[in-house]
């Protein structure tokens, strides 16, 4: 017999997995979140869920808000069981379920006057956001692109905005109107600097219809800067039955993760904040060297990896690294071309936690597929992996590593494995990018002509170099023994 979740059915769902200690009642809206997809329900949603279980804060509960066609359904799941959600955390070697309560409400897209009023709320303190890198409308130098279509639109009709930051804006604006301090905006999403990445885009899009506006931004509302983690793969059926079949429980969207999680985050919360340091988020002056680490070690060894094992026909992310050639590569990558020009980090040693790195990336439990990783490359290159590429200091480690990752990516994008199965892409320049890739394998400066990709990286003659040998060798040699003569120190032209 299994339980269909709900507020009715935790006491059932108990039986089996861990629920809220506090009543759902008692908790008031404090919080607006953008995204509320698997990752937010399983870092920021869980943390909450954590404080609210101590006893105190119930005023910070979350309320989901949704931009995207595709939240609406998200809604409707959700909707139908309470907005609660089963959060199975995953280990080596052990498996446990938790029930999370702190979302109490969700605005679906269709609902664009409620979500302004909402976030017009005096309650609403905290805006945050889930919308991973590329709805930032940034470029390959990270800076913000006002010139983008769905920026210039909501530019022209700020009284009707359909992107995250145009209904921030009505937000704010209507707030200011009333005499109501403005909320804390909180970028959750893996990018350098996310809090000023955040402010460029509200501000910028600010400045296109009303300048004095967006100069009030700037001097009255915060943008704290973080770093998230935890890797948490995509829900399919497979997790649908996991959770049906093992813990008895019935999940419209349940979300599993690893046992790792991680926050660290700036303390710039002049409207107030949860007491998020009880449950262990860090708070610190600056986020910098967290985010340099985990996202040039971890995002960037997740690219590393996914190309290589996609051409070899890998399917899981512990499969990758249990391929003998892709984790050697992985650690040679790392150990002697992204850790040695990653600045300190307080009380943390980049070897061990390139180690703990290790260890998830090995987690076979919760079945992280390679097409997570690897899709979308547009985006996260200019920000895990060229970032690392670029900086070379004098006399310093070479880049035929990370030279070889661009290749492998470009090689992917040709759109078949090394086996010839054909490679289906999610990116929004897929058509671009596998047009230039096929046209890289005689001309591999084809792919280098994407300057909001590689900005310049790409001007850099070694990078030209190593890239166009390494590109050349996996069409010659094929990805296997391309990594070999990379472990072998003989990928050098």
């Amino acid at each position: 017999m299994t339980v269909k979740l709900s507020l009715a059915s935790l006491k059932d769902a108990a039986a089996t997995a861990a629920v809220p200690a506090y009543d759902r009642e008692t908790l008031s809206a404090g919080i607006v979140h953008f995204g509320v997809g698997n990752f937010h329900r399983a870092h920021q949603a869980v943390y909450l869920d954590d404080l609210f279980n101590l006893g105190g804060d119930h005023d910070w509960a979350i309320v989901g808000a949704g931009v995207l066609p595709s939240d609406a359904a998200m809604r409707d799941k959700l909707k139908a069981q309470d907005y609660l959600t089963t959060v199975v955390e995953q280990d080596n070697n052990k498996t446990a379920a938790r029930v999370t309560g702190p979302m109490i409400d969700i605005i679906a897209p269709d609902q664009k006057k409620a979500l302004i009023e909402r976030l017009a709320d005096p309650a609403i303190r905290i805006v945050s956001m889930t919308i991973t890198e590329g709805g930032y409308f940034i470029d390959a130098s990270g800076q913000f692109n006002p010139a983008h279509p769905a920026i210039a639109e909501d530019g022209r009709n700020p009284e009707n905005p359909k992107t995250v930051f145009g209904l921030i804006l009505a937000g704010l604006k209507l707030r200011k109107s009333r005499g109501i301090r403005p909320f804390t905006i909180m970028s959750c999403d893996n990018i350098p600097g996310n809090g000023e990445v955040t402010e460029n885009a509200v501000v910028g899009l600010a400045k296109l219809s009303d300048p004095d506006f967006a100069h009030w931004i700037h001097g009255n509302v915060a943008f704290p800067n973080s770093m998230v983690d935890r890797i948490t793969p995509a829900t399919g059926t497979r997790e649908i039955d996991i959770l049906r079949n093992d813990f008895g429980i019935e999940d419209n969207w349940p979300v599993f993760c690893e046992e790792f999680k991680q926050w660290v985050m700036e303390d710039k919360f002049p409207a107030g904040r949860p007491a998020l340091e009880e449950v262990g988020v860090q708070f610190v002056p600056d986020v910098a060297p967290y985010e340099h680490m985990k996202i040039r070690i971890l995002n960037g060894g997740h690219a590393a990896i996914a190309y290589p094992a996609a051409l070899l026909d890998v399917h899981f992310v512990h499969e990758a690294m249990e391929h003998p050639l892709i984790r050697a590569f992985l650690a040679k990558l790392e150990k002697e071309e992204i850790i040695p020009i990653i600045p300190p980090v307080p009380d943390t040693s980049l070897e061990e936690y390139f180690a703990l790195i290790e260890r998830r990336f090995l987690n076979p439990e919760i079945g992280d597929t390679i097409p997570r990783p690897a899709p979308d490359g547009s985006h996260p290159q200019p920000k895990i992996i060229l970032p690392s590429t670029a900086p070379r200091p004098a006399n310093g480690p070479d880049i035929v590593g990370l030279s070889l990752v661009s290749a492998l990516w470009c090689r992917y994008f040709a759109g078949t494995s090394d086996s010839g199965k054909t490679i289906v892409f999610n990116d929004a320049s897929a058509d671009r990018l596998h047009a230039a890739a096929l046209k890289a394998k005689d001309d591999p400066d084809a792919f280098l002509a994407f300057d909001e990709i590689f900005g310049a990286v790409s001007k850099s003659e070694l990078f030209r170099k190593r890239f166009a040998h390494a590109l050349q060798t996996l069409w010659k040699e094929g990805t296997a023994k391309t990594l070999e003569l990379y472990l072998a120190d003989e990928l050098v032209k």
